[in-house]
């Protein structure tokens, strides 16, 4: 779809399918629906979401379906596999062609990578990727970079660090396709075993300075944003592995005494003990912020596919 600006009955699968012309458009959406967040719309009465969420979620699932109750749509689905057929042994291509019939869009995660672009080639319906795997999550990656776009006035020209599990972090891996279109200075921190993953350096590296670090020390005066992420425990298929590495990185005061007093800490959460408490009351804090611009992001973008926003 590059450098087309038709939304209406597409699929939100890879943020590698979207142009910095299209990702400026969903911002620019966003905007507009800035004052529907609070007062409400019926711009998709009569429309109906499916959220179909094989893994656990709380932010992504209950924004997608508080952006589509805000423009007057409804929501049906379930929270995790277990209550669904999936438990009788139904597959995927099934449940999504079952479900095709009750709704006009899909929002699915899924444990396994390319499980959105699997349901997408069996779906008569738009499919949302509300996560895959350890693979991508494009909808996560539209909104961070919304907030840094509201936080900072821009993206061009800053420099951001990611911190934490860029092996097995799919917000991450989104986000770095996204902000590789844009002039920006990437620094990547983390422990050795979760680095970037090949295929993704591969591609940002062609495109933006890249700085790959494991001591978040130095880094952390040069930046402008840094994006926080947790290790996470259940993508690891040995504990023993997880054990070596959880802990590596903490946030919080005593860290942030060298940081720009403009700095800005962003977190896709949820967090365990990356960011100490005592650094959500700074200024540098948003990651609570970025909770609430899901919900307009995911407002425009529903507004978009189902053509009542062009």
């Amino acid at each position: 779809m590059g450098g087309s600006l038709e939304f209406e009955g597409r699929d939100i699968i890879s943020i590698k399918d979207f142009s910095r012309e299209e990702i400026n458009y969903v911002f620019k959406t966003a905007k507009t629906m800035e004052p529907l967040a609070s007062k409400g719309s019926q711009i998709l009465r009569g429309k109906i979401l499916a959220t179909l969420f094989f893994e656990a979620s709380t932010r992504t699932r209950l924004s997608f379906e508080s952006a589509m109750h805000k423009l007057g749509g409804s929501t049906i689905g379930f929270a995790e596999a277990e209550i669904a057929s999936v438990k009788k042994g139904e597959n995927l291509a099934d449940t999504i062609r079952t479900v095709e019939n009750y709704a006009d869009v899909i929002a699915l995660r899924h444990p396994l990578e390319g499980a959105a672009r699997l349901a997408a080639e069996f779906s008569r319906v738009p499919i949302i990727n509300g996560g895959s795997g350890a693979e991508e999550h494009p909808t996560q990656a539209l909104l961070d970079m919304y907030t840094m776009v509201k936080e900072k006035g821009k993206i061009d020209g800053l420099k951001v660090a990611f911190v934490g599990d860029l092996r097995y972090g799919r917000t991450v891996h989104s986000l770095a396709y996204a902000l590789s279109l844009y002039n920006i200075e990437l620094y990547l921190v983390s422990p050795e075993t979760l680095k970037m993953r090949r295929e993704v350096l591969q591609t940002i590296k062609e495109r933006i300075p890249v700085v790959e670090r494991t001591s978040l020390e130095k880094i952390v005066p040069l930046v402008d944003v840094l994006y926080v992420t947790r290790i996470q425990r259940e993508r690891f298929p040995d504990p023993a592995e997880y054990a070596k590495v959880k802990g590596s990185y903490r946030i919080d005061l005593q860290a942030l005494s060298e940081a720009k007093k403009d700095l800005t800490i962003l977190h896709p959460l949820p967090r365990l003990d990356e960011i100490a408490a005592e650094v959500d009351s700074t200024p540098y804090a948003r990651y609570f912020q970025q909770v609430r611009n899901s919900i307009v992001v995911r407002m425009a973008l529903l507004a978009l596919i189902l053509g009542a926003a062009k």
